[in-house]
C-alpha cells in the first residue's frame, strides 16, 4: 500500500494512492497517527482525484530528529574519505541526526542557502520507518517493527558539515530534507528488501546502487541502537546513500540554483526536487 499525506480543501489529510485515485483516511489525524495504529485493514469507497490535491511528504513535520547513517555504502566511504579525512568509518556504524523543521515534498525547492554554504550536495537514500516502539530488540525480530519505506534526500553543506565534524548541522539546514513521494508499507517487499537506488541531476545520472549494498542492514541497525534507547513509532532512519554524490567527483560537483535533482528507489516512486 503506498501512503500519502496531502492537502485538500484547506486541510491536511492522509490516504492510500490507489489506480483510481486517493482513498482518504479521515480517521486519522496525520501519518504518525495512522502509523501507531498499523496499516488500515481496508479502504474507504471515497475516492479524490490526484490531481485535485497537492501531495505533501509523507510524514511533513516529524515529532524526532531523523537518525542517519553514515557511510553504509563501501564506495561511497572511499570518495567520503577522499575528500576530508574526518569524514570516516571504522569499526562501527556511524549514526547522526538530522534536524526536520520540514520535509520537502515532491516538487519541493531545496533552499541553496548561499549566505551560509556554497558547498550543497545530494544524497539519495531509502529510509525506513517504524511501525511501534522497539527496546532490546534482536536482530531475527527487526522486521517486525518496520512500517514501511520511503526516499529521503540527504542534502549536505559539506564544508558546515567537515568543519563541525559531528555532521549535525551541516545536514540540518530548512529545507535539507526532502522526503516521499509516499510510504510503500513494509509488506510490498521482502526482508530484506533489495531496492535500486538512483540519483540524477540536470539529468546526469550520478547515483546507482542497491539495498543489498548496505554494510549495516536494518536488522543490525534496530538491534544496535535499541539495545539501549527506546526507538518510538514513527521514527524515520535513513540508511545511507551510494557514491556518486557530488563531493566523489574531480573537482566536485555540488549543486547549484536551477539544478533538478532527482531520486528514484524502485518500489517506491521518485522524489524530484529543484534548487533555489
Amino acid at each position: 500500500m503506498k501512503l500519502v499525506t496531502f492537502f485538500y480543501e484547506g486541510k491536511e489529510l492522509v490516504g492510500a494512492l490507489t489506480e483510481t485515485g486517493i482513498a482518504p483516511l479521515r480517521d486519522y489525524a496525520s501519518m504518525t497517527e495512522l502509523i501507531r495504529a498499523g496499516i488500515p485493514a481496508s479502504l474507504p469507497e471515497e475516492r479524490i482525484d490526484a490531481d485535485a490535491v497537492r501531495i505533501l511528504a509523507p510524514i511533513p513535520r516529524p515529532k524526532q530528529d531523523l537518525i542517519c547513517l553514515g557511510m553504509n555504502f563501501a564506495d561511497h566511504t572511499e570518495e567520503a574519505a577522499r575528500f576530508h579525512p574526518t569524514m570516516v568509518r571504522e569499526s562501527y556504524a556511524v549514526y547522526f541526526s538530522k534536524r526536520v523543521n520540514e520535509a520537502v515534498p515532491d516538487g519541493g525547492a531545496i533552499d541553496s542557502h548561499p549566505d551560509v554554504t556554497r558547498k550543497v550536495d545530494y544524497e539519495a537514500e531509502v529510509a525506513f520507518i517504524l511501525g511501534k516502539d522497539a527496546y532490546r530488540v534482536p536482530a531475527d525480530r527487526a522486521g517486525e517493527y518496520v512500517f514501511g519505506y520511503t526516499i529521503v534526500n540527504d542534502v549536505s553543506a559539506r564544508e558546515v558539515q567537515t568543519r563541525h565534524k559531528q555532521f549535525y548541522l551541516g545536514k540540518s539546514l530548512d529545507s535539507f530534507t526532502p522526503m516521499g513521494p509516499c510510504i510503500v508499507t513494509a509488506d510490498e517487499f521482502a526482508f530484506p528488501p533489495e531496492i535500486g537506488i538512483r540519483c540524477s541531476v540536470n539529468g546526469e545520472l550520478r547515483q546507482n546502487g542497491n539495498t543489498r549494498q548496505w554494510i549495516y542492514g536494518i536488522q543490525d541497525v534496530i538491534e544496535d541502537l535499541s539495545a539501549g534507547m527506546t526507538l518510538k513509532a514513527g521514527t524515520i532512519i535513513s540508511m545511507g546513500t551510494p557514491a556518486g554524490v557530488g563531493m566523489g567527483f574531480d573537482p566536485p560537483k555540488f549543486l547549484k540554483k536551477g539544478d533538478v535533482v532527482r531520486c528514484e528507489a524502485e518500489g517506491i516512486g521518485i522524489l524530484t526536487n529543484f534548487v533555489e
